[in-house]
């Protein structure tokens, strides 16, 4: 007994392996904290604890760096996610009176 539907199709007894698409992973970016001379360390390490869920000791070595080597990296995200952290920083900081100040840049 043949199918209505394989009669529509000339050749419908071969089988056709769909294809797999190519899935890239998208472009990841760089979230940087960039040194300021006014802003206390203690603030620095609570931004990131909060926004950048970093332990006490993560971000204090990260503030650190931060403090002597001007800059540091903060995390590596997407770029929608990278743009809401930097966003996410430079208002909390200016909300609380600070110049901090962070950036994103293409990994």
């Amino acid at each position: 007994m043949t199918d209505e539907r394989e009669r529509d199709w000339p050749g419908s007894d071969y089988l056709v392996a769909p294809s797999k698409p190519e899935l890239k992973q998208p472009p990841k970016y760089r979230v940087i904290m960039l040194n300021d001379d006014y802003t206390p360390m203690e603030f620095v390490v609570e931004v990131l604890e909060k926004l950048f869920d970093m332990g006490r000791e993560r971000a204090t070595r990260t503030m650190l760096q931060v403090h002597t080597e001007g800059s540091a990296l903060c995390g590596i995200f997407t770029y929608e996610i990278a743009e809401a952290k930097v966003e996410q920083v430079n208002s909390y900081a200016q909300h609380h009176g600070h110049p901090l100040q962070c950036t994103m840049e293409q990994e």
